[in-house]
């Protein structure tokens, strides 16, 4: 119907095969762990390159939104740019899916830029996280293009509310920060911040803006919520740089209505550039991400629930752990209202070694785990 998203769409037609590399989807998550389509769990900063290498086979049908597509080949994206310069110049065919809801205003929020493939790859020159290095829109062969015109909302979902357990878990890192600021691990001006997808996530960054000892900051990240376009605004960040935008409807419509003020400081780049990890350890990112559970050596599973069922997936947090000046995991300390632990024995699914997690947070305070030996992570 029209009320389906493409995702629950092709679901209920039983017309996917083969999905990568994460999904968010209640009815894709139901279906990928009842076996009726392989799901590879993959890095989203791999996706781009290894289409490029050939491991996926060829790719017959791109298809993208835009929200601008010109005669000679120009597709500006929505909010969302992902693996799409790619795509486009490997497809066959590339169908644009013309949004007439999308702003053609959103030409030069973009900065599309596709790495080279081993050995002739060099390295990508940004310095500082504003720095814009490709083109405002993604250029095709105007042969291959086949446009369909939509008048489609977004279909993004609101946050929960910040509740008294993500407040708690939200000041508890806010207060780490200060400390290593005060003990000058972390520059007085801070360091740019990546977050993972979720509620708690979207909490601890209003947590970080409501502190007064924490300094407007800049984001660089994979997906930007709804909390960075709300602290954008407020002046608590000043310059956020991301793969897409995923947030609620409502915030959505304030973004368009304010873009002179959002192009000057926000830019969407390809997922591979988003993530790259060697850009990460550049920039000195600070990542936070969400965890499932966390065990006593500090392994950390962010993916499958009881070691079996697929939650969403790995995406982009292991791009930034393993890189991250300094990473952070989040997790409430039970589940299912107390009936679960979060802090197991051992994780029941290794997403991130204790060689990458270096802090934990939950509702009762900072495991901090630099530099300690297995009996004093454990305690």
């Amino acid at each position: 119907t029209l009320l389906d998203g493409l995702q629950d769409s092709l679901q209920r037609a039983k017309a996917i095969k083969f999905r990568t590399p994460y999904q968010t989807n209640p009815c894709t998550r139901e279906a990928l762990n009842n076996g009726e389509f392989a799901f590879v769990d993959l890095h989203l900063s791999q996706l781009a390159q290894e289409i490029r290498y050939g491991f996926y086979g060829k790719i017959n049908v791109a298809i993208v939104e835009a929200c601008d597509v010109t005669e000679d080949g120009e597709i500006v994206p929505t909010t969302g740019v992902g693996i799409t310069p790619t795509i486009c110049r490997l497809a066959d065919i590339v169908i644009v899916e013309l949004n007439k809801k999308a702003p053609p205003k959103l030409r030069g929020i973009h900065d599309i830029y596709e790495l080279q493939d081993p050995p002739r790859r060099r390295e990508i020159p940004i310095y500082e996280i504003q720095n814009r290095v490709g083109l405002q829109y993604v250029k095709v062969d105007p042969n291959k293009i086949r446009v369909v015109e939509t008048e489609r909302d977004g279909e993004g979902s609101g946050f929960a509310p910040v509740d008294e357990l993500t407040a708690r878990i939200g000041e508890n890192v806010a207060n780490f920060f200060v400390g290593e600021i005060n003990a000058k691990r972390i520059p007085h001006h801070f360091l740019p911040i990546q977050s993972g997808v979720g509620n708690i996530a979207n909490a601890v960054l209003s947590a970080m803006g409501d502190h007064p000892d924490i300094p407007r900051f800049e984001v660089y990240t994979e997906v930007i919520q709804d909390a960075v376009i709300d602290m954008m605004q407020k002046g608590n960040i000043s310059f956020a740089s991301g793969c897409s935008l995923t947030v609620s409807n409502e915030v959505l419509q304030k973004f368009y209505d304010d873009l002179d003020f959002f192009k000057k400081k926000l830019v969407l780049r390809p997922s591979e550039i988003s993530n790259n990890p060697g850009l990460v350890r550049r920039l000195g990112i600070i990542s936070l991400n969400t965890a499932i559970e966390v065990d006593l050596f500090g392994s950390v599973n962010s993916t499958h629930v009881n070691g079996t069922k697929m939650m969403n997936g790995v995406g982009g947090s292991g791009d930034f752990t393993r890189n991250a000046y300094l990473s952070v995991f989040l997790t409430p300390s039970t589940a299912k209202n107390g009936a679960i632990s979060c802090i197991v024995p051992k994780v029941t699914h290794e997403d991130h070694t204790e060689h990458s997690v270096k802090i934990v947070v939950t509702e009762y305070g900072v495991a901090d785990l630099r530099g300690e030996d297995p009996r004093s992570r454990a305690a």
